[in-house]
C-alpha cells in the first residue's frame, strides 16, 4: 500500500531502500521557493541506526508489514536475550545491541512484543511503564523539598533520578521510552 507524505505519523513503519524504518519524528517544510520537503528522523529496524532524512513531499512510500508476537523473557547470557513464544514454545534470541536501551526494562518473566519483518526478528517492544526495584540509592535528606531528587540504580542497571523519599529495595514505575521515574509501584 502506497503512503504519501501527508499520511506520515510518528510510529509509522515504511520501507526505504529495501529496509524497514520507523518514523520517530517528522515535519513538513514549505520553503519560499520550490517544492515542499518532508524532514524526517527515522530508525532502521534492522540495524537500529537513526538518521535524519529529507524527502520530496510528493515521494510515495511502501508500508512495512511488521508482524508482532507476544513472548515471555526467559533469560540473558553472554549478551544474548532469550524469549519464548507462549503459544508455540518457540525460542527466539536477540543480541544486546538489537535490544538497545530496552535492556534496562526487561525483567524475568515479563511479557514483551517481538517485531518481525519478512520472518526476521528485528527487535523487542516493552510496555510503556515498567516496574523496577531500586538496588542502590543514598538515604533521603530529612526535611528536603519533595521536588528534590537523588541518584538511584535499579536492579537492571538503569541509573535514574528519584524523589528523596524512595528507599533501597522499593519498587518504582519507570517510563520505558525515557527512563524517567513515574511513581511508586
Amino acid at each position: 500500500m502506497a503512503i504519501e507524505s501527508g499520511d506520515f505519523r510518528t510510529g509509522l513503519t515504511v520501507i526505504v531502500d529495501g529496509d524497514p524504518w520507523v518514523v520517530v519524528d517528522f515535519q513538513h517544510v514549505k520553503p519560499g521557493k520550490g517544492a515542499a520537503i518532508l524532514k524526517t528522523k527515522m530508525k532502521n529496524l534492522k540495524t537500529g541506526s537513526t538518521q535524519e532524512r529529507n524527502f520530496n513531499a510528493s515521494t510515495k512510500f511502501e508500508q512495512a508489514n511488521i508482524e508482532k508476537k507476544t513472548a515471555q523473557f526467559s533469560y540473558a547470557a553472554d549478551g544474548v536475550y532469550y524469549f519464548m513464544d507462549m503459544e508455540t514454545y518457540d525460542t527466539y534470541e536477540l543480541s544486546e545491541e538489537h535490544i538497545g536501551f530496552n535492556k534496562y526494562f526487561i525483567v524475568d518473566g515479563m511479557e514483551v512484543s517481538l517485531m518481525f519483518f519478512e520472518g526476521e526478528l528485528l527487535s523487542v517492544s516493552v510496555p510503556e511503564k515498567v516496574e523496577l526495584t531500586v538496588a542502590e540509592t543514598t538515604p533521603g535528606i530529612k526535611g528536603a523539598p519533595t521536588s528534590q531528587t537523588k541518584d538511584a540504580v535499579t536492579d537492571t542497571g538503569l541509573a535514574i533520578r528519584v524523589p528523596q523519599f524512595i528507599e533501597q529495595g522499593e519498587k518504582i514505575l519507570v517510563f520505558s521510552s525515557t527512563g524517567e521515574y513515574s511513581g511508586r509501584a
